[in-house]
């Protein structure tokens, strides 16, 4: 099993910046993929990005390209994304969630474990 925990969300003017963290528990080794969704009522869980645990390599959604950066740090079992450039469209609740298998990291079904959400708000 493994455990995750996020942090950092709340509430930013547009143009704004977060960060938001991810710690990691459990069996840590099992970890392919740790990404990022987000979802607001009206709208499904949608991929944000993606980062494989042991090489750090990352995935973006096309809404977020470059404006947010996913990274990792293995010694805290922790990953952090960064948002800049936040739009009132980015108002969601983002959660984090690790899968043990290769393949489609953008998948929300493929996912095994998830975090509780943190909500991040964008005023316009």
């Amino acid at each position: 099993q493994v455990q995750l925990v996020e942090s950092g969300g709340g509430l930013v003017q547009a143009g704004g910046s977060l960060r938001l963290s991810c710690a990691a528990s459990g069996r840590t080794s099992s970890i392919y993929y740790m990404g990022w969704f987000r979802q607001t009522p009206e709208q499904e869980r949608e991929f944000v990005a993606a980062i494989t645990w042991s090489g750090g390599v990352t995935y973006y959604g096309d809404s977020v390209k470059d404006r947010f950066t996913y990274s990792r740090d293995n010694a805290k079992n922790t990953v952090y994304l960064q948002m800049n450039s936040l739009k009132p469209e980015d108002t969601a609740v983002y959660y984090c969630a690790a899968r043990d298998r290769t393949g489609s990291y953008w998948r929300r079904v493929d996912y095994n474990y998830w975090g509780q959400g943190t909500q991040v708000t964008v005023s316009s």
